[in-house]
């Protein structure tokens, strides 16, 4: 499956006093782009209640600095996937050059019942279309 890398607006506040994106930023943009990519491959219909995600862990490596004018883009991809849990990880370029790359593990989750589930097959298999060989 093949969705298009979700374009960053930065914003004047999103930047520090030396003029680039601030750190803490980036994970609200890594956030966007699972929205985004989640939107697409999973569908409007299903139930986020009953096979929800939490959010377990975040990693991040700055490569090199975003600024204001720059325009980005977030690529989002399956790196492994297991009972409970999923790994993805995010490139951020502009221009085409590697700026930032990151990586969440998220856990399947049942809001209701307020405890990890399997990922289902359906979810498995949807998953399977964003990994990377």
């Amino acid at each position: 499956m093949e969705i298009d890398p979700y374009p960053i607006q930065i914003r004047f506040s999103d930047c520090d006093m030396m003029g680039h994106v601030n750190n803490a930023v980036y994970l609200t943009y890594f956030e966007n782009a699972r929205v985004h990519y989640f939107g697409k491959l999973f569908g409007p219909e299903r139930d986020w209640k009953t096979e929800g995600m939490i959010l377990r862990t975040n990693e991040i490596e700055y490569l090199s600095p975003v600024y204001l004018h720059d325009q980005p883009f977030v690529e989002l991809y399956v790196e492994t996937i297991g009972t409970k849990s999923f790994t993805v990880g995010y490139e951020m370029r502009v221009n085409n050059e590697l700026k930032t790359i990151g990586k969440s593990v998220l856990v399947c989750y049942n809001s209701i019942e307020r405890t990890a589930v399997p990922i289902t097959e359906k979810s498995r298999e949807l998953l399977q279309l964003l990994k990377r060989y």
